[in-house]
């Protein structure tokens, strides 16, 4: 659908807008952007729309970094934004729509794109269904504030219907909105954790698709709670003492004349086996990707519902890879690494590159559950190996990698120099 075409059907169904949304996704996930008034709703398919390149990579703190090459160093120039096909919709306060600057190679959702077209050679499509976890929260008074369930959530919700019951009007407002913005949300639960929830979406043969669908939920969820008296976080681990929230991927691939290629009659395929032993492969040097904050790390205990290993096993929930199905239509793999806080579009083109990785080198598929080597506690040496890691630069492309570890290396130099509270509690007054 043209993009005049695409604001022809919003008009008829919404009428015109009071404002326009129209954003952007960084290296972190979060969306950047402009307010337009809803009279120019059809000009941001003719140019008029921009912001600068460097709004692609900033650090986590909304600094640039000159490491990156972009910013005012380099002038700081602008870029012509194009309106992405498919995301224009209602939200609070008016429309939003999801753009690009068109074939710049530092956009998360181009190095996506980069990865589907690799598998389109090989005549495959990847099918993917996304699960998202999230918090819900009491409002807080400052941003330093520790988090507090909402009010008479249990510790342990843990797929408790009543907890659905008693939440029910934010969940029912997230999943409206959900449907109105044409986000094809199927399966909601109560996870483990204090108000903690999981979304699930419906297979999608478009992976861009299935992650643009990622990004726009997360907004509509923390908008959503926000008009509820609530908020709502993606943030990997904000309890220590409850699961964290995970993004996992299921992932099958189709070809026209043979259909599902990860299944067989017995056993492994041999695409599967190829597809899971490239994901352990690539997995510690790709974990900056699925764990890309301090935070991250934390989700990485024993016992936490977090796989802490690059391992795979049978419908198996702690393994890194869990293979819910290997016949029939569904066969599947499930990537479990992802935190929620990643870049969806990131996160699939590590997930997708590392089956392609698989499917290119075919390095030997260790047994099921074999012990491995666990995956890094360690953010700063989870970055290095990224940098240095072939299988990294083989899926983002070297100078993708450089930058993304360059603005990584940057927020560790910012973030762990600053001395915790909790440091003087302990140590201040005994020494």
């Amino acid at each position: 659908m043209s993009w005049k075409a695409e604001v022809a059907a919003y008009l008829s169904a919404h009428g015109l807008p009071d404002r326009v949304e129209v954003m952007l996704c960084d290296i972190n996930g979060i969306l950047r952007g402009k307010w337009l008034p809803g009279d120019k709703l059809e000009a941001i398919g003719n140019g008029a729309v921009r912001l600068p390149v460097s709004t692609y990579a900033p650090n986590i703190l909304g600094e640039e970094v000159g490491e990156t090459g972009l910013g005012i160093l380099a002038g700081d120039p602008d870029g012509v934004l194009s309106p992405v096909p498919g995301t224009l919709g209602p939200c609070i306060g008016g429309a939003q729509v999801l753009a690009e600057i068109e074939g710049d190679p530092n956009s998360p959702r181009e190095r996506l794109a980069d990865v589907i077209r690799r598998f389109a050679v090989r005549d495959l499509t990847p099918v993917v269904a996304l699960e998202l976890e999230f918090h819900l929260l009491q409002q807080r008074d400052r941003p330093d504030a520790p988090p507090l369930p909402p009010d008479g959530a249990p510790q342990f919700q843990n797929y408790d219907m009543e907890v659905l019951d008693r939440t029910a009007p934010v969940l029912e407002a997230i999943l409206a909105g959900a449907e109105a913005q044409g986000l094809e949300t199927e399966t909601v639960i109560a996870e483990y954790g204090p108000g903690q929830f999981e979304v699930n979406f419906r297979h999608c043969p478009d992976a861009l698709r299935a992650a643009d669908m990622a990004v726009l939920f997360k907004r509509l969820v923390r908008t959503t709670a926000a008009a509820h008296g609530l908020e709502a976080t993606f943030m990997a681990k904000p309890y220590a003492d409850s699961p964290g929230n995970g993004l996992h991927a299921h992932v099958s691939l189709l070809d026209p004349k043979d259909g599902n290629v990860m299944a067989a009659d017995e056993g492994l395929s041999d695409v599967l086996s190829e597809c899971v032993a490239g994901l352990i492969d690539s997995m510690a040097d790709c974990q900056a990707i699925f764990a890309p904050h301090l935070n991250s790390y934390r989700r990485f205990q024993p016992l936490s519902f977090a796989p802490t290993a690059p391992d795979w096993g049978i419908d198996d929930r702690s393994a890194g890879v869990r293979l819910p199905a290997t016949s029939g239509p569904a066969a599947r793999l499930e990537h479990r690494i992802s935190g929620a806080d990643v870049n969806p579009y990131l996160a699939l083109a590590g997930i997708l590159g590392g089956m392609l990785w698989g499917l290119e080198h075919r390095p030997d598929l260790p047994p099921e559950r074999a012990e491995a080597p666990p995956l890094s506690h360690d953010w700063s040496a989870a970055v290095d190996r990224f940098a240095q890691s072939e299988a990294a630069a083989s899926i983002f492309g070297t100078p993708y990698r450089d930058l993304y570890a360059a603005v990584r290396r940057n927020e560790i130099a910012r973030i762990l120099p600053i001395i915790s509270p909790l440091e003087y509690e302990i140590y201040l007054s005994r020494f």
